[in-house]
Order: C-alpha cells, then structure tokens, then sequence
C-alpha cells in the first residue's frame, strides 16, 4: 500500500503563492509520501511545458510517483462543436501525461456545480450518451499510451455508486476505471460504506478524506460548511478526527484486496500543513490497525 496526498491538500497555500507546486513535492516527502497526485488548483501544467518538466524532474528526484492527474471537464454540451473542443482540450491533457510520464487520469463527465434539478436521474439519464462519447473518446485516445482514465464519484450530476458503475458498464473501456472517494458519496446522502463496497471492484485509485456531518434542522452556523444535495450540512475536517466511519472503510478497502495508492485529501478549515500531516499519521496509524 502506497500513501500519498492530492496536492489540493495545500490548495489554500497555492492559490495565495505561499508555496509552488514544486514546495507541495519537497513537503509530501518530508512527511513520508509515496506518491502525489497533481490537482492543478493554483497552478497550471497543460500551457506550462517549463514547469510541467520541473515537476516531473522533482518528483523523481524526491522518489515520489506522479499516481494520478486530476481535472474537471464536462461533455454534457449544448452543441456538437462544443462537445468536440471538450474532447480536444482534454486529449491536450493526456498529451501532457505522456511527456511527464504519469498514468492515471480522473476527469470529470459533467459540470461539478449545477442547479438541483440536474441533478435528477432524470437528466442523468437524458446526458448519459454525451457522458459515454467523450469517456471512450478520451479512453481510446489514452489507451494508445498506456493510460488508465477514470471517472470519480464527483458532482451531484454523477456522485451515486450507481450512476459511476453506469457509466462504467456503458463506456466498457478496460482502462476506464474508477477513483473511489470514500467520502463524496456523502455529497449525495449515500451511505459512505454502502457506496465504497459497491465500487470497490472497479477501483484504479482511493481516495480518502473525512467530514463533519450534520442533519439539515440542525444549522451549524458559520464555517465552511456546504450542504447536500438534500439539504444535510457537510464540512472537510482532518482525517481520523470527522464523523466518517473511517476505520470501517479502510477495512473495506482493505479487505478487497486493494493493494495501490490511498490518496489523503483534506479540505477544511485547519491550517492545512498542519492538518494534512495529522491526517497523513492518522491514516497510517488506522490502516495498521484494520
């Protein structure tokens, strides 16, 4: 088993130019990681050819494997054109994957922030052939090199255990896989436990994060807190420290015979060295003793 982070741990210091990309890797080793994967929040890799090659040479040079690339996209569009630049700008990413050496990506299928209303499996239903066109597109382009895409439960439009695997079964691409989050299934009020052991089978990578988890009467007042797509409250914490089963799911996980990379991620309002390293140790420490 492989531990690692999401550089999105740090985004906050990213985006404010307290660290680079480059200072994210030199950090991930210090605590220990195996591996990081690239969010690029607060920094841009694609139009960057200069940076995309230091941080490449960085990562070798920390002993850290590049496990996954991670972008949004959305093939659900208005028109034909559109639908085709979507498809381009995302192969121009592969393209970039391939010069840095890096064999994983999770893009997204929809937009990840959209009105309640399509969030229904009504409209899921009815963008279901755009989601399936662009998914093997951009796995067929991928597979040429030996890159696995992958679909996230990420965004409402696409969040359910069920709609993942549907996707799954219908773009029936073998490196077309999935990036289990055990906690965005929460997102959509969907059993964190239920979800994980449903998607489990299809898993190229974990993801693993914690949340504060309050009842939609129950207002938690001020914070970072954002609500479900029924209205319940939700808020990032420290991994280990949450209302998450976390030693539940990580039996899971385990369980299943998952051997590769388990990806922190942490999005709350802790300071966020500070935070993503205690969740680094807890996770560490819980997986022992699952």
């Amino acid at each position: 088993m492989k531990i690692g982070i999401s550089t999105y741990c740090l985004v906050d210091k990213l985006r404010n130019g307290e660290m680079t990309v480059l200072d994210v890797l030199d950090w991930a080793k210090e605590q220990g990681c195996a591996h990081v994967e690239l969010v690029p929040y607060g920094y841009s890799l694609v139009d960057d050819p200069e940076l995309a090659e230091q941080v490449r040479r960085k990562a070798e040079e920390c002993g850290l494997e590049l496990s996954n690339y991670a972008l949004p996209a959305n093939f659900v569009q208005s028109s034909e054109e559109d639908f085709l630049a979507e498809v381009e700008r995302l192969k121009q990413h592969v393209d970039l994957l391939v010069r840095m050496g890096i064999r994983s990506m999770r893009h997204d299928v929809v937009l990840f922030t959209i009105p309640p209303e399509e969030a229904s499996i009504s409209h899921f239903n009815k963008s279901l052939d755009q989601i399936v066109e662009g998914s093997r597109r951009i796995a067929d382009y991928a597979a040429r090199f030996g890159i696995t895409t992958n679909i996230e439960n990420h965004g409402w439009g696409v969040q359910h255990s069920d709609r993942v695997q549907r996707v799954l079964e219908a773009v029936g691409r073998p490196n077309f896989k999935t990036v289990l989050d055990i906690g965005n299934f929460l997102c959509v009020d969907e059993s964190p436990l239920i979800g994980t052991a449903r998607n489990l089978p299809f898993a190229s990578l974990v993801h693993v994060k914690d949340f504060y988890y309050r009842p939609e009467d129950e207002n938690p007042g001020e914070g970072k807190w954002f609500r479900t797509a029924n209205g319940n409250y939700l808020r990032g914490s420290i991994f280990g420290q949450g209302d998450m089963p976390v030693r539940r799911l990580l039996k899971l996980v385990k369980q299943s015979g998952y051997d590769g990379c388990l990806t922190l991620e942490f999005e709350g309002m802790e300071e966020s060295c500070s935070a993503t390293a205690i969740g680094l140790q807890n996770l560490a420490r819980l997986w022992e003793e699952v």
